[in-house]
Parts: structure tokens; C-alpha cells; sequence
């Protein structure tokens, strides 16, 4: 197969789950067959200066709304750029990339790709809507786990373009040894202290408030634990962070609990806590969760979406119910309470974590979903650059 050139198209490039997976990806495309291009909305994110280090080509699209003028000039703009540098396969994801690039891809690309990667509670139905009649332009919905591909069979997508391809855990950052003490020394914590941690991007449907609820119903019992929120809101959703600080304070746990932004170690981080708590509303499949699992960590999760898939309840975590703090308390304290129920767990899950979601089958599975699609449409005439 020749190189082909591909463009992903992707809102912006802060970190959450999406970026972590289209990045992870960037990093490992097999650069004898294929050439990579970024796209964004925005120009935010951490990602932005990796891509300069790398040199990988970045545009920028600004789109204030859909319903303007300007998105049309700049979807125009998209199609040119695609024809001027003979982009062979446009990958967009998420509601945004989506609707802005995937139909007037369609005119210049003879392979464009769609990514959803959640069951999409924070869209309108008029949002969903529009996402359905943009990827009836795709060749491929792309999606991260089965809950997604039937929730979309269900809003009447055509389930024989939707391809499965789960989220990857690269495993070799996974495989130092835990180093606790430094962790918690850098946190201003003793040694033997106990830790619950939730990573996440500080973004509403994350569940957050009931974990903090629950840290309150743990505190008589277990007044030594501490609790860590690991992540950041984004640009747009700064005022969150004070929400939740304003709320464990008055949850009177605004002493337990440790906001500590982003965080560049969280593979070390994961490895040293004694429970990981994902407590989202809404999931596909979580990176965070796979992560938790890779690390070791005995994890107490909500039982959202593609969550089910990976964590099996009693074997390789606990599942408890989305928005109900008391379950996960529960979950939490059997754990705090159970060393034995809580290693047992955290090695099994490593265990499926190497069988089943390693980033090289990741990988593997999106080099070859791409060059079929490429193979195909080479059987049949291109479509005519606008």
C-alpha cells in the first residue's frame, strides 16, 4: 500500500478522553503507510504544542455556530485544504468535528470516518438530529464500545456502518513500580495514608458531587482518608472548579479533599492509591477506568455505558448504580476495609487489561480499518472534488 495522507478533524486538544485515544493513536500510526494532519475548531489544549514538536501539520477552523455564513466559508475552506493536499481519509470526531467536517468531506475524500464515542446526554434533540444526517455522508461510524453502537442503532444509524474498535492502555507506562511515598509526600501527606482518587476531566455528568457526597459519609468511619480529584475544567467551565470546592466545604470535607489539577504522572498516581473511583453519569468506555485497571487499582465504578464491558462486577471491580453516593460509599469502604477483596480485584483487572485492551490492538484495528476502506473505495470511481 502507498502512504496515504490523513486528516483527523477534532473540536480541540485538551486533555480528556477523546484527545487521550486520538492522540495515543497519533503517536503510533505506522508512518510507512500513512501521513498525518490535524484540524481543530479551537486552537486550546496541551496537545497543540506536542503536534508543533512533532511537526505534524495543525489548521485551525473557527466556527462561532453552525448556522452562519462563516461555517460554510470555512467548511469550503476544509474541502480545499483536503483537494490541495490530496488527504485520502478524513477521521472526525465527536458532535462538533462531525457535522463540521464530515459532509463537505465528502466531496474532496474518497474515505471519510466519523467517531462518537459517548451515548451523548449533554446533546439536544435537535443536536442529535443533525449529527444523524451528517455521518449518513460517512463511510464508517467509528465508536469505542458496544452500549454506543446500540444506542445508535436505536436513534436509526445504520448498523452496518457502525465499527466497534475499543479504547487502548499502552501498558508499558503501567509497568514501574508503584511509588507511593513520593506521592504522597508531594501531597503533603504521611506515608501510611490512605487514598481514593477520582481522574477526570472537571466537567458536569462526571459524577463528581457524588463522590464528594460520599467522601462526607465516609469521614465518621474512616477520618484518615484523603480524597484526590485529578484533572482540570476546561477553558469554558472554569466557575466548576469553585462549585465543587464551595461544596466539599460545606459537605465539611473541604479538609479531605485534594484538588490537584492536572497531573502529569497518572499512571504512578493510579498505582499508589488504595481505591480509584469513576462515578460518571455517562460513559462510553472510559480512559480513566482502563487506566485504573491497568495500574492495579481496586476501581469502583458506575454502571454507564460501555463501563459493563470491562469492569465485571465482583471480579475484576464493583459497579454501583450512577448518581447513588451511598453505593458508592459502600464500594469504597468494603475496599478500605478488605485488602485481600481489594488486590484480588486490582490484579484481575490488570490481567483483562492486557488480554483485551491493549493500545497495540487498538492501534492494529484502526491501521486496518482504514486501509480497508481505502481498498474499497479504490474498487470504485472517487468522488469529484468540489
Amino acid at each position: 500500500m502507498t502512504h496515504a495522507r490523513i486528516l483527523k478533524v477534532v473540536p480541540t486538544l485538551m486533555c480528556g478522553g477523546t484527545e487521550t485515544q486520538f492522540m495515543t493513536l497519533s503517536r503510533r500510526l505506522d508512518p510507512a503507510r500513512f501521513d498525518l494532519e490535524f484540524a481543530c475548531l479551537r486552537r486550546w489544549g496541551p496537545f497543540v504544542q506536542e503536534l508543533a514538536e512533532r511537526r505534524i501539520p495543525l489548521s485551525e477552523y473557527k466556527v462561532a455556530t453552525f448556522r452562519s455564513v462563516q461555517a460554510l466559508a470555512q467548511q469550503a475552506r476544509l474541502v480545499r485544504h483536503i483537494a490541495r493536499r490530496r488527504i485520502k481519509i478524513v477521521h472526525a470526531y465527536n458532535f462538533y468535528g462531525n457535522v463540521f467536517a464530515v459532509p463537505p468531506a465528502r466531496l474532496a475524500a474518497p474515505v471519510v470516518i466519523a467517531s462518537i464515542r459517548d451515548c451523548a446526554p449533554y446533546l439536544t434533540a435537535m443536536q442529535k438530529r443533525v449529527q444523524r444526517y451528517a455521518c449518513q455522508f460517512a463511510d464508517c461510524v467509528l465508536v469505542n464500545a458496544t452500549a454506543v453502537k446500540d444506542w445508535l442503532i436505536g436513534e436509526g444509524y445504520d448498523a452496518s456502518k457502525i465499527v466497534v474498535i475499543r479504547n487502548g492502555v499502552d501498558l508499558a507506562g503501567f509497568d514501574s513500580p508503584a511509588d507511593a511515598d513520593r506521592i504522597r509526600c508531594e501531597l503533603g501527606l504521611e506515608r501510611q495514608t490512605p487514598l481514593v482518587a477520582v481522574v477526570s476531566r472537571l466537567t458536569r455528568l462526571k459524577g463528581l458531587e457524588n463522590l464528594l457526597e460520599a467522601a462526607a459519609m465516609l469521614k465518621p468511619q474512616y477520618p484518615d482518608v484523603r480524597f484526590l480529584v485529578v484533572g482540570e475544567t476546561s477553558p469554558m467551565e472554569v466557575p466548576y472548579l469553585d462549585e465543587l470546592k464551595q461544596l466539599a466545604v460545606r459537605l465539611g470535607v473541604g479538609d479531605r479533599v485534594i484538588f490537584t489539577g492536572r497531573r502529569s504522572d497518572v499512571p504512578a498516581l493510579l498505582s499508589s492509591v488504595n481505591v480509584s473511583v469513576m462515578p460518571s453519569l455517562n460513559e462510553a468506555l472510559s480512559n480513566v477506568l482502563l487506566e485504573s485497571m491497568a495500574a492495579g487499582a481496586p476501581t469502583v465504578a458506575t454502571r454507564v455505558g460501555g463501563t459493563p464491558e470491562a469492569l465485571v462486577d465482583e471480579r475484576t471491580g464493583l459497579l454501583v448504580a450512577p448518581g447513588d453516593s451511598r453505593a458508592i460509599a459502600d464500594a469504597v469502604g468494603r475496599l478500605l476495609d478488605n485488602p485481600s477483596l481489594a488486590h484480588r480485584l486490582g490484579q484481575a483487572a490488570r490481567d483483562l487489561i492486557k488480554d483485551r485492551f491493549s493500545v497495540d490492538r487498538m492501534v492494529d484495528s484502526t491501521q486496518d480499518l482504514y486501509t480497508e476502506l481505502l481498498a474499497r473505495k479504490q474498487r470504485t470511481p472517487l468522488p469529484r472534488t468540489a
